[in-house]
């Protein structure tokens, strides 16, 4: 397949980004800096193009009850206007991928999934659905319908508010919580969710509209220090908060009870995919988790690099790994048996045939003051 560019890589160009192959796309991975656009998102406000994550939507007089039976979260649940996070499962427990549902009613929902997993998502769904409701659910691919825009930090509230036709404070538009508007004349869905740990919106809106709405919200935000972000610091700032990226530390393999997502499972909810091994690992046990570590000797675990207990035996792998710009320290996340996930627990991150010595702690590394 060709890569693809989403409506804003001339803007990402005519930037000075630094172009990389992402999920089939032509994608920034940095602009100033991964450390400079850390910072800038912790402190003020930040500029993600992630036009290249898909767009399903679930349709019809069954919709609710279609959502319901593919996904862990409850949707009954949840008001409409609402959001949630929530695992999409095959039978055997593991994921096909994490995803946000937004709920416009009980005939309509809206959901965005991960850029890597859109057509298999939408596959899986279409299946899932088709076979167990025969009518009254209709599962439809719009990813191409829609470009998106993040824009996350401490001032994101302050810069949407500045283009937005309608209020986007916190009593307007809570967190997890969305509304359709108008961003700099342009109509977008405008919703209160991120990956960063930062307050901030998601805008979905036409692919035409992208690049006007992006430029507005570069020379509206000018004193708010905004900028744009690549995904490298997109990495960091979700790995500072212990955030799943599937792939890494979510797949196939693993489950939600692994993963330590337990909260966006609906236990008491009845005929999800998966729900069986989930309803057992939670009266059981689990024989592996994911922890989070941080580096006591000095050097950065990285993907797939080596656990290994202190006599040495191989017992995990790191799943991502960075230097967290806001925590000042090396981190990590990865699965190890469950009996040796205690809080200040020793292990070694095999760095480059070396083993260092890490500790597990608790999560998420960063916490905002």
């Amino acid at each position: 397949m060709a890569i693809q560019r989403t409506a804003l890589y001339e803007a990402h160009v005519a930037a000075g980004a630094r172009i990389v192959e992402f999920a089939g796309y032509e994608m920034p991975v940095q602009y100033q800096g991964v450390m400079e656009e850390h910072r800038r998102v912790r402190e003020h406000v930040g500029l993600f193009d992630v036009s290249h994550m898909g767009e399903i939507e679930i349709r019809g007089p069954r919709a609710l009850d279609a959502v319901q039976h593919l996904v862990t979260n409850d949707a009954a649940a949840i008001k409409d206007t609402q959001a949630m996070y929530a695992g999409l499962l095959y039978a055997s427990g593991g994921f096909v991928d994490d995803l946000i549902v937004y709920r416009y009613g009980p005939e309509r929902f809206f959901i965005c999934v991960n850029a890597s997993n859109k057509d298999k998502d939408f596959a899986w769904m279409k299946e899932q659905v088709s076979r167990a409701f025969k009518t009254g659910a209709e599962v439809i691919d719009r990813s191409d319908e829609f470009a998106q825009i993040a824009v996350q930090g401490p001032k994101a509230e302050t810069l949407i508010s500045r283009l937005a036709n309608r209020p986007v404070d916190k009593q307007a538009i809570p967190t997890y919580w969305f509304k359709d508007g108008v961003v700099a004349g342009r109509p977008a869905i405008i919703a209160r969710t991120g990956y960063t740990g930062e307050d901030g919106f998601e805008l979905y809106l036409a692919p035409r509209d992208a690049r006007p709405v992006w430029d507005a919200l570069l020379d509206q935000g000018r004193d708010l220090e905004v900028g744009p972000i690549g995904l490298g610091a997109r990495d960091t700032l979700r790995l500072e908060m212990k955030f799943a990226l599937y792939g890494n530390d979510i797949d196939q393999d693993h489950t939600p009870v692994e993963a330590g997502l337990s909260w966006i499972v609906a236990f008491g909810k009845s005929g999800f995919i998966g729900k069986p091994v989930l309803d057992q690992q939670k009266q059981s046990g689990v024989q592996r988790k994911l922890v989070g570590f941080e580096m006591i000797d000095r050097g950065i675990p990285r993907h797939s690099y080596p656990i290994v207990d202190a006599a040495g035996k191989p017992i995990g792998v790191v799943t991502s790994g960075t230097q967290g710009p806001s925590v000042n320290q090396a981190i990590a996340m990865g699965y190890v048996p469950a009996d040796q996930t205690k809080i200040g627990t020793e292990h070694r991150c095999e760095v480059r045939g070396k083993p260092l010595r890490m500790r597990i702690v608790k999560t998420p590394f960063y916490k905002k003051s």
